[in-house]
């Protein structure tokens, strides 16, 4: 039985049929392992199906295949779906006939809140179901091998904690058995490269209760990954003439009144702080009303224009417990934050040269698997501001810049931030998940908000046109991708530990040369490591990989003898053997200057000619 809220566009959908109909079937072969169960909801989800049971004795796990071999037998027998409508007094006395308590109580309230007057009931061979459909006709629609039973869980009869605990039974379907295999392989996936999992095993970041939900704390290894992004966009920023800036975490709340958040955002930002008799203080949801008063605060000519301000800024945002995941949702980010101040006709280059940055980012990182999405405004919804005029034309703007790039996008009305339109960067990881990673968006609303003039050509007061653009989006949902893309392997330059050398042995030689390499690479800004731990060669090498570490320098006595390493790379079976340290050093630099994605990229090396490390 399927809720009545069932979104009937789907109902025509052959496989939502399917896995409706495969419901029935997991409660028809329940029934016949566990006579007496009482029966809840069985609707079909995006992955399959489920069912809630009330048993009498729990189940077990290990149940689950004789259920499903019994399932299998119902779709081999080739049952017809037949739908009949009872009236509610009808549909409740059938119901208490085959005792279904929870059945009695849902239809006694359709009738009582809905006004329902007919019920509907699909009989599938002995087994009979209160259920709004649809189903397949027979059975034999449902390919055998295209399903599997999955996991238990618990679940509320109807969501609330005061009704008793049922048991759910969550299945599996797909069109066919590749595709549901295919599932099966891709979750794994997911599992293994999940950047929460991640997260903990390489060392990258902590939640704790002791400071709060959404807030995470950087461990060492995290904050290498920062770092060396920050340090990228900084370069980068630096090369296409931006500015930085630094701001403070608060501010008052007048400011954010100017601003639009308050009236606008309000829900998404925390509590004031009341400060004596002053005014209230306000965390910081955004960066951009620190860097409009940033440009307000002299005067301003067109000869500065375009005028580009960065930061990495930290900002809050009270996302609701249920939101948060991760680094993927979180309260407190840290965003790769710039606002570019320009005239009208500066703003389709500035635009252009915005989406240009995030492609630069995008290819570098082998980010292939996006989509851009133009979040245009609706007229008819109250949180964006009303300035009909103004919102067709930045539309048209962001809209044209996109078409002349020759940029794929697709148009989504009502997701525009309330100040103006935004062009947003869909990723889909590599199992397929997809969320938003990096926007742009065209302001129109901030300078007349803010009275940000700059003095025209022709002596005349003009206001801004302004980009806000934030193509690293924040550390915190940027590292999650980067940890599920790259598996938690990182090329070198990114890397939170580049290089470790292992000793075949822990002799006298082997550590003072493993330690003099060590202090080179380090005294050279490179992240390595001398493993002098007294585990043995074996699970050196072993705890190097289960790390991730992508260079390993294997150090015997040959290389000892001759100043040299044996270089062990990441995903390539052939190692370099007795490369001369000098080489590897000078490769490793290359990997980390050029900041190369070694997972895919090799990097030449002298070949060997001798001489001391």
């Amino acid at each position: 039985m399927a809720r009545l809220d069932a979104d009937p566009e789907r109902h025509n959908d052959p496989l939502y049929r399917r896995r409706h109909s495969l419901a029935h079937v997991l409660a028809q072969a329940v029934l016949e392992l566990r006579p007496g169960s009482k029966l809840g909801f069985g609707p079909p989800v995006d992955t399959g199906f489920y069912y809630d049971f009330l048993f009498e004795a729990p189940l077990e796990e290990r149940e689950l295949a004789e259920i499903e071999r019994r399932m299998r037998r119902i779709l081999k027998r080739g049952v017809r779906f037949e739908r009949e409508e009872l009236t509610v007094a009808d549909a409740v006395r059938r119901l208490d006939e085959i005792e279904q308590p929870f059945k009695v109580e849902y239809a006694r309230d359709l009738e009582s809140t809905l006004g329902v007057e007919q019920i509907s009931f699909y009989r599938s061979g002995d087994f009979i179901d209160m259920c709004e459909g649809p189903h397949v006709e027979s059975t034999r629609e449902i390919p055998r091998d295209s399903f599997r039973l999955d996991s238990l869980a618990g679940a509320y009869w109807r969501g609330d904690e005061r009704n008793p605990m049922m048991t759910r039974i969550y299945g599996l379907a797909f069109e066919s058995k590749a595709a549901l295999e295919e599932f099966v392989r891709k979750r794994e996936l997911a599992r293994e490269r999940d950047h929460r999992k991640l997260g903990a095993e390489l060392e990258i970041f902590a939640i704790s209760d002791e400071i709060g939900r959404g807030l995470p704390l950087w461990l060492p290894n995290g904050t290498v990954l920062r770092d060396e992004l920050e340090q990228l966009a900084r370069e980068e920023e630096f090369r296409a003439g931006y500015q930085r800036v630094s701001t403070p975490h608060i501010a008052k709340a007048d400011l954010y009144r100017t601003s639009g958040h308050l009236p606008y955002y309000t829900e998404s930002m925390y509590p004031p702080m009341q400060l004596d008799d002053e005014e209230a203080y306000y965390l910081k949801p955004m960066n951009c009303p620190h860097h409009h008063t940033i440009f307000a605060a002299r005067p301003r000519s067109y000869r500065e224009l375009p005028l580009r301000l960065a930061e990495y800024g930290d900002v809050y945002r009270y996302e609701k417990s249920g939101q948060l995941a991760g680094l993927l949702r979180v309260r407190g980010m840290r965003m790769n934050d710039a606002h570019i101040y320009c005239t009208l006709e500066q703003a389709r280059e500035e635009f252009a040269a915005v989406i240009d940055m995030h492609k630069k980012y995008y290819d570098m990182f082998r980010l292939t698997e996006f989509w851009m999405r133009l979040s245009l405004h609706s007229p008819d919804q109250e949180k964006f501001v009303t300035a009909e005029e103004r919102w067709v034309f930045a539309e048209q703007l962001v809209r044209e810049v996109l078409a002349q790039m020759q940029v794929p996008f697709e148009e989504r009305v009502g997701e525009a931030a309330f100040y103006g339109p935004k062009v947003d960067y869909q990723v889909t990881n590599v199992v397929g998940r997809e969320e938003t990673a990096s926007t742009g968006q065209l302001d129109f609303i901030a300078s007349e908000r803010f009275n940000l003039e700059y003095v025209a050509r022709d002596g005349s007061r003009q206001r801004p046109w302004i980009i806000h653009r934030a193509p690293l989006g924040t550390h915190e949902r940027f590292v999650s991708f980067l940890l599920e893309h790259f598996g938690g392997f990182f090329p070198t330059w990114l890397a939170p530990l580049q290089v470790v050398l292992i000793p075949v042995s822990m002799g006298e030689r082997f550590v003072e040369y493993g330690r003099k390499l060590q202090r080179v690479l380090h005294d050279d800004l490179l992240r390595a490591r001398f493993d002098d731990s007294p585990d043995s060669f074996g699970k050196k090498i072993r705890n190097a990989e289960t790390h991730k570490v992508p260079n390993l320098f294997i150090l015997g006595q040959k290389e000892i003898d001759s100043g040299a390493v044996t270089w062990r790379r990441h995903g390539q079976r052939e190692h370099q053997p007795f490369l001369p340290f000098t080489a590897a050093h000078q490769a490793l630099r290359t990997l980390r200057e050029r900041r190369l994605m070694d997972n895919f990229e090799d990097v030449d090396v002298p070949a060997w000619s001798g001489g001391d490390a």
